[in-house]
């Protein structure tokens, strides 16, 4: 089983990144478990989707206490109550133009920072980064494919629908990338 955490604050697009993905996995045939929580009923507060995805149903009914993925919206929302959910081998996709090596005191983690508002604005997106960010994890988790994720975005996305698999796109190959050079991970 996979377990994967997104988080982010109230308005920047986690619960549709959490529900996208989910959707993706579905699709694929894979079973599915997904769930929200919200840290205050505002716009701006933290929030986070959790998913489980497995070959078998997910029977398991608790938060996740190792993450074998986090996708993180805001890099402010890295503290400890979030990287204690992490372990050596989780990859940590997160929204941010700093270099992996500045994530690097926090932890022992596979931190791979992604412009995600830099990719938006280059596509037309403004602030809206969730296709951009879901394209990196997908990228370096190996599922789901991305044509399945594009549909998903596709079918889902309120607008904007070209940008928005474009900017998933872009993300996806950028992240291919630095896997493939090991320049954006800083840890194995």
């Amino acid at each position: 089983m996979r377990e994967i955490i997104i988080v982010g604050r109230g308005g920047q697009g986690a619960q549709v990144a959490g529900n996208q993905l989910a959707q993706a996995f579905f699709a694929e045939g894979k079973y599915v478990q997904s769930f929200a929580t919200y840290g205050g009923a505002r716009r701006g507060g933290p929030v986070a989707s959790s998913i489980r995805v497995d070959e078998e149903p997910v029977i398991l009914r608790c938060n996740i206490e190792r993450a074998d993925a986090i996708l993180c919206f805001d890099a402010s929302l890295l503290d400890a109550n979030l990287l204690e959910r992490a372990h050596r081998g989780t990859r940590i996709v997160v929204n941010s133009a700093k270099a992996a090596d500045e994530f690097a005191a926090l932890g022992d983690f596979g931190f791979v920072p992604i412009d995600g508002r830099r990719i938006a604005l280059e596509f037309g997106l403004g602030k809206v980064v969730n296709s951009a960010l879901l394209g990196a994890l997908a990228a370096l988790m190996d599922e789901p494919r991305l044509d399945t994720l594009c549909e998903v975005i596709e079918q889902t996305a309120p607008g904007m629908k070209e940008q928005n698999l474009a900017a998933c796109r872009h993300a996806f190959g950028l992240a291919r990338e630095m896997q493939a050079g090991g320049l954006a991970l800083a840890a194995s």
